[in-house]
């Protein structure tokens, strides 16, 4: 099993990127808060690694935390909920936002997350709960994503919208309202991400 993967930056793209180690190209599926905290290509990135084995394919998860990948784990394990919409979660709300949403039994905004339906939302409600402290324990202190520029901040966001599943005019319309909401200087990604988010939630 990989667990960690640590090389050079090949390519990134929202939802995606390609990790050279040792001449070798891994190919990773990563949430948006990881796609937007790694630097160019050809920087080097250290991921944390789930390794999804099916009888047809190996699939490698990538996050830029070990919390992130702990509650990855910890969604594929509730019924109906697959690597795609656990993805999809953590592009969404993010592990601090997510934590938030099951302690306050906030299913409508779980469910404003494409992929998942009521029924789906109240099943990682009932079933994550439970676990919730012990994942919140497990994440060392201080740990976080770090900042990372955003040159084109609304062909990202567009971008990351499209990943979630919204549909492109829905996505631009959101994008635009978030960025003329602004005042001064230019909110973070993922500050805004969570904006637009909360306009298509509407």
């Amino acid at each position: 099993m990989i667990a960690r993967l640590r090389g050079t930056l090949l390519e990134k793209e929202p939802g995606r990127a390609v990790v050279d180690v040792g001449g070798v190209g891994y190919q990773v599926t990563i949430p948006l808060p990881t796609f937007h905290a790694l630097g160019d290509p050809g920087s080097d990135v250290d991921l944390h690694i789930h390794t999804h084995v099916r009888e047809d394919a190996l699939a490698l998860f990538g996050f830029g935390t070990r919390a992130e990948r702990e509650l990855f784990a910890r969604l594929i394990e509730v019924s109906g909920v697959g690597p795609k919409t656990a993805i999809a979660v953590l592009s969404g709300l993010g592990f601090d936002d997510f934590v938030d949403a099951v302690r306050g039994h906030d299913t409508k905004r779980l469910s404003s997350i494409p992929g998942i339906g009521r029924k789906t939302a109240e099943r990682i409600v009932l079933e994550v709960a439970d676990r919730l402290d012990a994942l919140v324990s497990a994440v060392p202190a201080g740990e976080g994503l770090p900042a990372a520029p955003a040159p084109s901040m609304r062909h990202d966001l567009v971008s990351a919208l499209e990943n979630l599943g919204y549909n492109a005019r829905a996505a631009q319309e959101a994008t635009d309202r978030a960025l003329a909401g602004g005042s001064g200087a230019s909110p973070p990604f993922e500050t805004l991400l969570r904006q637009t988010l909360r306009i298509l939630a509407r």
